[in-house]
């Protein structure tokens, strides 16, 4: 819907890519559904949700068998998104790497957006 011919929506680690399949093979599921809702200190949160069937108005990216799904409210505000999964001592999860976002709270779950995507 937003996309740049040639270039994909938001793209995947290697890392995330794998994550995301082995979540995918566990139970049979189609992808993983990314997209954003109003919450946190910051004003918006990410959200992930499995998905067993594919809505026709997502964008999907596919990278080796990893398949992401956006949801179509989400796709302005995620277009350009690096998705990568980090594993730590204390913690492990999905990353986004988000050119949109202009602020974050220190939590990591919040973030705002840069105001000019609400432009027209």
């Amino acid at each position: 819907m937003f996309g740049i011919p040639g270039k994909q929506a938001v793209t995947m680690t290697q890392e995330a890519a794998a994550q995301i399949a082995k979540l995918m093979a566990k139970d049979g599921h189609k992808g993983l559904r990314i997209g954003v809702k109003k919450g946190g200190c910051a004003g918006m949160e990410y959200t992930m949700e499995y998905v067993d069937e594919v809505d026709p108005h997502d964008e999907v990216v596919e990278q080796g068998p990893a398949r992401v799904m956006i949801a179509p409210m989400a796709q302005m505000f995620l277009f350009g998104t690096e998705i990568d999964y980090e594993v730590s001592l204390l913690e492990s999860g999905f990353k986004f790497n988000n050119p949109n976002v202009s602020e974050a709270c220190g939590c990591g779950e919040s973030i705002k957006f840069d105001e000019s995507l609400f432009e027209k």
